[in-house]
């Protein structure tokens, strides 16, 4: 019996949707993951022709775990993903063979190693920069054997987060009829991303670099979701607009746990305001909402031209 739209969302809504996940918890093991990520994110990254702002960069939540989704290698079509249920690192050829590695706690240089000699064995030949990106002191993948950690609850409820976040950015999405990134994982900076976009052409940023130029070229507002590093030591939603227009810092969003980080230039909201929330998917999708209204009523983007109507 297929469910009604009212069961469809008590389920989304389930404690099981949005499970407690500190990050001191498994600290060990998200930047494991960053950088086991990162490592096949550089795969795709090599393999995919460039997309504007760099969406051929990203991994894919999905039923299972992360993956590349489809990449072009000569005559095939393959594809790698992070099985997070069974715990291994699945590589499939379009010519019907697969081959596989177990995710289990071993150094980012051991992962790398066998990675790449499974990719080897299965006739794929790929080379990539073995140098991390976006995190302080980095360690080349193929030397870092300090990083060994992986448990494997820890990462299913990562997951579990992501596919419900992702479930309520493609809901948010559709409202959308403008430019919109897809809802994608970026291994670079560890987080899960939805961009509007408002059809403008946005001033260059001085100094950035040409990756930071091409991401925002245009006029944007972002939501997404990371995990907790740096300056963030809990697991958060967060939204921000490029280039910030006057009135955005004071706008009143919501949830009431919302807020802006001056020091950030983000909206931020916990995680754990959320998944408390007696209605998980409401008290996101309201942050999505109002955090998107900051940036598209302080910046006076053509909403009338953009927007779907609800229903």
């Amino acid at each position: 019996m297929t469910p009604d739209v009212g069961q469809a969302r008590e389920l989304k809504d389930s404690p099981e949707c949005w499970p407690a996940l500190p990050l001191e918890s498994w600290e060990p093991t998200r930047f494991t993951l960053h950088m086991w990520t990162q490592i096949v994110g550089k795969v795709r990254l090599a393999l995919t022709p460039m997309v504007n702002h760099w969406w051929n960069v990203p991994l894919y939540v999905s039923p299972r775990g992360l993956t590349t989704s489809s990449m072009p290698y000569r005559d095939l079509v393959i594809e790698i993903e992070f099985d997070f249920i069974s715990h291994q690192l699945v590589l499939r050829k379009s010519d019907g063979n697969s081959a596989s590695i177990a995710l289990a706690p071993k150094s980012v240089a051991d992962f790398y190693n066998e990675f790449f000699a499974m990719l080897r064995s299965n006739g794929i030949d790929v080379k990539i920069w073995k140098m991390p990106v976006e995190i302080a002191d980095p360690i080349p993948f193929d030397e870092d054997k300090t990083h060994a950690s992986y448990d494997r609850d820890a990462v299913q409820k990562f997951w579990r987060i992501l596919a419900s976040s992702s479930d309520i950015f493609h809901d948010f999405r559709a409202l959308f009829i403008g430019k919109s990134s897809p809802v994608h994982f970026f291994w670079g900076s560890f987080d899960l991303a939805l961009t509007r976009f408002s059809g403008r052409r946005a001033p260059a940023k001085p100094g950035a670099d040409r990756i930071t130029q091409e991401a925002y070229s245009h006029e944007v507002s972002s939501v997404g979701f990371w995990p907790g590093s740096g300056n963030v030591k809990e697991p958060s939603y967060y939204s921000y607009a490029s280039p910030e227009p006057a009135g955005f810092s004071d706008y009143r969003v919501a949830p009431a746990a919302a807020a802006y980080r001056k020091d950030m230039g983000e909206f931020l909201l916990p995680y754990e305001a959320v998944r408390s929330a007696p209605d998980p998917t409401a008290a996101l999708f309201q942050f999505c909402q109002t955090t998107y209204e900051a940036a598209a009523i302080n910046a006076k983007w053509p909403r009338a031209d953009l927007e779907r109507a609800v229903g």
